[in-house]
C-alpha cells in the first residue's frame, strides 16, 4: 500500500468515527431538545479569539439541535486592565475588591460594552443570532448590597426572567452581563457565577454549566468526582477537600438546585467542545451535581 492509499484509509477511518459519534449522540440530542441550558462563560474560554470562536460555534450548534442556550459571562481580567489603564486604584477588604462609584462605572462599561459585545459578535459570526443585555434590563435582576464595606457589590434578591424567555421564543440567544439594578436606582456588580445561578434558578433550567479553568470538583485523592449530590458537597467542604475558589462555585450549584435547576455541571472550559461533550456524550465532561445522583452518570438524568 502506497502513501496515498494509506492517507485515504486514514481519512475513511476519521469519517467513519465522525459518523459513529453523531449516531451515538442521537439519544442525547433528543434528550435536550427544548431544554434551557444556562452557561457561565469565564476563564480561558474568554482568553483568546480562537477559544471564543470555538465556544460560539458550539453554542450555535446547540441551538440548531433544539437546545435553548443562555450565556452569562464574567470579565474580571478585562476590568482589571481597564482600571489600570484609567489609573483607578482599587482597595480590598479581606481579599475582595471594594467597588466604589468610579469602579462600578468602569465595571459596567467593560462588562456591558467590551466583553458582552465581543461574545455577541462571536456568536453572530458563527451564524447565530445573539442579543446582549445585562441584569439591569427589564428588571431581570434586582439586587441588594452584599456588604457595605464592599460598596456596589450586589446579591440578587428578585428575578424576572421574562425578557430571557421572550428572546428565546424569537430564536435569539441571550448574552447577559452580571450587573444588577438596585431598588434605589443603583448599579451593582454581581459575581458571574452567582448571577448565572440566580438566572438558571429563575428559569428552572435543565442544566447550569459553570465553565472554569479546572477539570471539575476533585476528591481527596485528586481525582475528578464525576457525580455528586448536595450532601456530599457539604461534607467535602466541611472536610476541607473542597476549598478556595471551588467553594463559591459549589455553593452556586447548591443554591441553583434549591431554586429548581435540574443539575449543575462544573467543567473545564479549556477543553475543546466542552459543552458539547457534556451534553451529547455518555461520559460528560466534568462534575455533575444534583440532589440524588446514581453510582454511575447517565446523561438522561
Amino acid at each position: 500500500m502506497d502513501a496515498m492509499d494509506m492517507k485515504k484509509q486514514d481519512m475513511n477511518r476519521d469519517w467513519i468515527a465522525t459518523a459513529r459519534t453523531l449516531s451515538q449522540a442521537l439519544p442525547f440530542l433528543q434528550r435536550y431538545e427544548g431544554a434551557t441550558v444556562v452557561i457561565k462563560l469565564g476563564g480561558h474560554a474568554m482568553g483568546s479569539d480562537e477559544a471564543m470562536e470555538d465556544f460560539a460555534r458550539d453554542v450555535v450548534l446547540m441551538q440548531q439541535v433544539g437546545v435553548k442556550p443562555v450565556i452569562v459571562h464574567g470579565g474580571g481580567p478585562m476590568i482589571n486592565q481597564m482600571l489600570d489603564k484609567l489609573g483607578i486604584e482599587s482597595t480590598f477588604v479581606n481579599g475582595k475588591r471594594v467597588t466604589d462609584k468610579a469602579t462600578v462605572e468602569v465595571v459596567e462599561m467593560v462588562l456591558s460594552g467590551l466583553v458582552n459585545k465581543r461574545i455577541v459578535q462571536a456568536i453572530n459570526g458563527q451564524g447565530g443570532r445573539a442579543v446582549g443585555i445585562s441584569g439591569k434590563d427589564a428588571n431581570l435582576m434586582i439586587c441588594e448590597q452584599t456588604n457595605a464595606d464592599l460598596g456596589f457589590v450586589g446579591t440578587p434578591v428578585e428575578m424576572d426572567p421574562r425578557i430571557i424567555r421572550e428572546l428565546g421564543d424569537e430564536n435569539l440567544i441571550p448574552v447577559i452581563a452580571p450587573l444588577g439594578a438596585g431598588k434605589n436606582g443603583e448599579t451593582f456588580n454581581v459575581n458571574g457565577d452567582t448571577a448565572a445561578g440566580a438566572i438558571a434558578g429563575a428559569l428552572k433550567a435543565d442544566r447550569l454549566l459553570l465553565l472554569t479553568d479546572v477539570s471539575g470538583v476533585k476528591g481527596s485523592d485528586g481525582e475528578v468526582l464525576t457525580a455528586l449530590n448536595s450532601e456530599q458537597i457539604i461534607e467535602l467542604t466541611n472536610e476541607g477537600v473542597i476549598a478556595g475558589g471551588m467553594i463559591p462555585k459549589t455553593q452556586t450549584a447548591l443554591d441553583a438546585l434549591q431554586e429548581g435547576v435540574r443539575a449543575v455541571v462544573i467543567l473545564d472550559g479549556r477543553a475543546p467542545n466542552a459543552c458539547l461533550l457534556e451534553l451529547f456524550t455518555e461520559h460528560g465532561a466534568g462534575s455533575l451535581i444534583r440532589d440524588t445522583p446514581p453510582t454511575v452518570r447517565p446523561q438522561s438524568a
